[in-house]
């Protein structure tokens, strides 16, 4: 895993005209109003190991279809319109995605029988974008646009009914905004003496303010439009992460062949891992490479020798406060002896729509499976509450497949799920097992 480079989004602003769809709408274009986009996110723009979540805004046009085409990759991403004019997606590399360094993305709004593209290319553009590349010159007699500082004060905690008050500096006698990615398109900034604008925004419950979030000052004046992204994190002395349900667990015994290291980042009541500071050791070699890792969770493939094996996991949040755990598990000539069960529905952190969700196994037969599930929500009005969400016992069938179903009562993006199990017989029971999922963003 290349680690040289900081994780930089690529931020491309600018109208872009647009393009007649059919000879058929043509009649409506005279009067309707042109198609655009207006920005375009790629966050991060040079992280592209396996694992890593690109996250993809477009803001133009409301009321329209937004897609996103990665070069190199044969899907269309679409994205969903989470505000009057605000696109949001992700994907989600892959370990057989074949995305060259400086790809090109393009991203296509489809409005009113019109389309509009934007393209970027990774790694090829700073993480702060100034106004259109061919600027309309300020009027004579007026000053240009232009952005000093932008910047918040930060806050404890993103609860509802928190205040976060944005600061803008820059050219006098202008109009100014706060545009907040997912959550509210454009906040009125205003200017409480010559060249400082101020705004305050109250968080709602459900707000979604994820880590990589995007949020742009715009300021207008002289005909010339200025922008500038927030470069600063809006929690303050946040919580350290912990890192939970890891596997093997600590001094756990397990059977030869492959085994699945993984742990999830549990950054309630403050801000998530950055990935790029995960650093992955076994029995003293790094295998961070070799790994899958994303701000959630990070995963690693082995088929260790017999013997006792120790992981240790080093990692930072994005406001620099440490992790660091170390456990360990020892390989044996057999799996331990118990009641047999696994997971043959879902792979551990694996991302799920939201929804009923069914969860499948198999265990000995006729066993009872004890089945617990909690729901973890990181988002304002959530921030870090746990809520059991089924506590209950099934049995399985005398082929020993057992199933059961969830369903959270708010669909939260990004929640995590943790499933407990555990089967027992007359005879005996088995170990403990956990199953950790992602509601999909």
């Amino acid at each position: 895993m290349k680690r040289l480079l900081p994780s930089l989004p690529v931020v491309l602003l600018f109208f872009c005209a647009a393009l007649v769809a059919s000879p058929a709408s043509a009649a409506a274009a005279k009067t309707a109003p042109p198609t655009v986009i207006e920005s375009f996110v790629v966050d991060p723009a040079n992280e592209l190991t396996p694992g890593t979540e690109l996250s993809l805004t477009v803001q133009g046009t409301p009321k329209g279809k937004a897609t996103v085409r990665i070069n190199g990759l044969p899907r269309t991403v679409t994205l969903k319109e989470v505000d009057a004019g605000a696109y949001e997606g992700s994907y989600t590399v892959r370990r057989t995605d074949k995305i060259a360094p400086n790809a090109a993305v393009r991203a296509t709004l489809v409005a009113r029988g019109r389309s509009a593209v934007a393209t970027v290319n990774l790694k090829a553009a700073p993480p702060v974008a100034a106004a259109p590349a061919t600027p309309t010159p300020a009027a004579p007699g007026q000053t240009a646009a232009k952005i000093e500082r932008f910047n918040v004060a930060p806050v404890d905690k993103l609860d509802p009914g928190v205040d976060l008050k944005f600061t803008l500096i820059g050219t006098p006698g202008a109009r100014a905004a706060v545009n907040i990615q997912g959550v509210n398109r454009d906040v009125a900034m205003t200017e409480v003496k010559s060249g400082q604008y101020e705004a305050s925004y109250t968080v709602r419950r459900l707000d979604h303010f994820p880590p990589s979030g995007n949020i742009v000052a715009r300021l207008e004046a002289g005909g010339q439009t200025a922008r500038t992204r927030l470069n600063q994190a809006l929690l303050v002395a946040a919580k350290a992460p912990t890192l939970k349900n890891v596997s093997p667990r600590d001094n756990e015994v397990v059977a030869p062949g492959q085994t699945t290291i993984s742990g999830t980042f549990d950054d309630s009541g403050g801000v998530a891992v950055e990935p790029k500071s995960v650093r992955i050791l076994l029995d003293g070699r790094d295998v961070t490479q070799n790994s899958s890792i994303t701000p959630q969770f990070f995963t690693y493939r082995v088929a260790p020798p017999p013997g006792t094996h120790q992981v240790q996991v080093n990692a930072q949040d994005v406001n620099g406060n440490p992790i660091r755990q170390s456990w360990s598990f020892s390989v044996g000539s057999q799996a331990a002896a118990g009641v047999p069960i696994e997971i043959t529905s879902h792979q551990n952190n694996a991302q799920i729509a939201g929804g009923a969700t069914e969860v499948r196994g198999r265990t000995a037969a006729n066993a009872q499976v004890d089945v617990k599930v909690t729901q973890t929500a990181s988002v304002a009005g959530l921030f870090g509450v746990n809520q059991e969400l089924l506590s209950q016992t099934v049995r399985a069938d005398p082929n020993g497949n057992f199933t059961f179903r969830f369903q959270p009562q708010i669909n939260v993006p990004g929640a995590r799920y943790e499933v407990a199990l555990k089967s027992r017989t007359d005879q005996a029971t088995s170990r403990d097992i956990q199953l950790v999922l992602f509601q999909q963003k």
